[in-house]
């Protein structure tokens, strides 16, 4: 497949997935500060989970960048205790306020000022952040144009033949980056859209392809 019907199906799929599910509204969140956090505390968890979690930070009036830095460890935890892996996560979230507060004097703007690659170097050299949560920082939080990839994205566009099934991350993000526009609004919905897809219909075992908007576009056995 040419470049040009990679790009024109790639956008055939968004426009298949938006007319299906209409426009996501993702991420939601207050505040920039509050995406960052929500991007760690999802990791290898339910939304609803998440926002449980950000719900007890609030009502503790620990949803803030020196209060989540200078919290005992354990009662963070205990606060996020429904986003699972807690007590490592409160570590991951008291490194990344820590580093705000050490190197941009409690500042996310300040750090969101770097250019999108140093930013996301940055980012991953804090403890506890990886590729996909320091890309959903940058896109989510940050405003800048990088595409986030997850283990849905892989699962999807794998099933569509578009991909091996075994891609890593960079050069799956670098499939998105290099055959759609730099646009920050379609990178934000395009991303939310295969959340939304793989939550609905395209599970690991028994994805219900019959309902799938993709299902005319998928080689994957609808019958398992």
């Amino acid at each position: 497949m040419n470049d040009e019907l990679i790009k024109d199906k790639l956008m055939d799929i968004y426009n298949k997935m938006y007319r299906h599910f209409g426009p996501r509204h993702w991420w939601p969140a207050d505040t920039p500060f509050e995406v960052a956090i929500g991007a760690i505390l999802t990791q290898n968890v339910a939304w609803r989970n998440v926002e449980k979690a950000i719900s007890n930070l609030k009502n503790s009036n620990m949803l803030e960048i020196g209060s989540i830095a200078r919290a005992n460890q354990e009662e963070l935890a205990q606060l996020i205790r429904p986003t699972r892996y807690y007590n490592i996560k409160a570590k991951k979230l008291r490194a990344f306020c820590r580093h705000v507060i050490d190197n941009y004097d409690g500042s996310l703007e300040l750090l969101f000022k770097k250019e999108l690659w140093s930013l996301r170097d940055e980012l991953l050299s804090i403890y506890g952040i990886g590729e996909e949560t320091a890309d959903s920082i940058i896109l989510y939080a940050a405003q800048k144009p990088v595409f986030v990839v997850d283990a849905y994205t892989k699962r999807i566009f794998s099933r569509l033949a578009m991909v091996e099934p075994d891609i890593e991350y960079r050069p799956l993000q670098r499939f998105f980056m290099d055959n759609i526009p730099p646009d920050l609004a379609l990178y934000n919905e395009y991303h939310a859209l295969i959340v939304a897809l793989g939550n609905n219909y395209c599970a690991n075992k028994k994805p219900l392809c019959s309902k799938c908007p993709l299902e005319q576009l998928c080689s994957f056995p609808s019958k398992l």
